[in-house]
C-alpha cells in the first residue's frame, strides 16, 4: 500500500512578513482532517541547523512530502542536505509550495490543489 503524503510547513521564524494573514493552526488542521495525508506540521524553519536534523529524522524513501513556505528553487537549495543523506530526490518526492503572501484561505486551496493533483498520479 502506498504511504500517503505528508505535510510540512515552513513558517520561516514566524515572523515573515509575508505570512502575516496566514493563521499556521487553522492550515494544519484543515490538511489533517480534510485532505488525503499521513499528517501535517509546522517547523519555525526549516533551513537551519535543526530543520537539517527534523527533516533527518522524519524524512523516509518513497515517501511524498509537500512543503509550504517561501519559494520552491530556495526550498531546493536549502533543504538539499538532509534529502541528499537520507537517499532522496528532492525533485520526485517533494512538492514544494511557496505560501507567502496568501490568506489562510488562499493556502488551504492552493495546498488542496497540490493534493488533488498528487492524488491524480497515483
Amino acid at each position: 500500500m502506498k504511504e500517503k503524503p505528508r505535510f510540512i510547513m515552513c513558517n520561516c521564524t514566524g515572523e515573515c512578513p509575508g505570512f502575516k494573514d496566514m493563521n499556521f493552526w487553522k492550515l494544519l488542521n484543515f490538511v489533517r482532517n480534510e485532505l488525503d495525508s499521513e499528517y501535517a506540521v509546522i517547523h519555525p524553519q526549516l533551513c537551519v541547523d535543526d530543520g537539517d536534523r527534523f527533516l533527518e529524522e522524519v524524512l523516509k524513501p518513497g515517501v511524498t512530502y509537500v512543503i509550504g513556505g517561501c519559494d520552491p528553487r530556495m526550498q531546493k537549495k536549502m533543504f538539499r542536505d538532509p534529502f541528499e543523506k537520507k537517499g532522496i530526490d528532492f525533485d520526485k518526492q517533494v512538492l514544494a509550495l511557496d505560501l507567502r503572501n496568501m490568506t489562510t484561505d488562499e493556502a488551504m486551496k492552493k495546498v488542496k490543489e497540490a493534493f488533488e493533483g498528487l492524488s491524480q498520479k497515483t
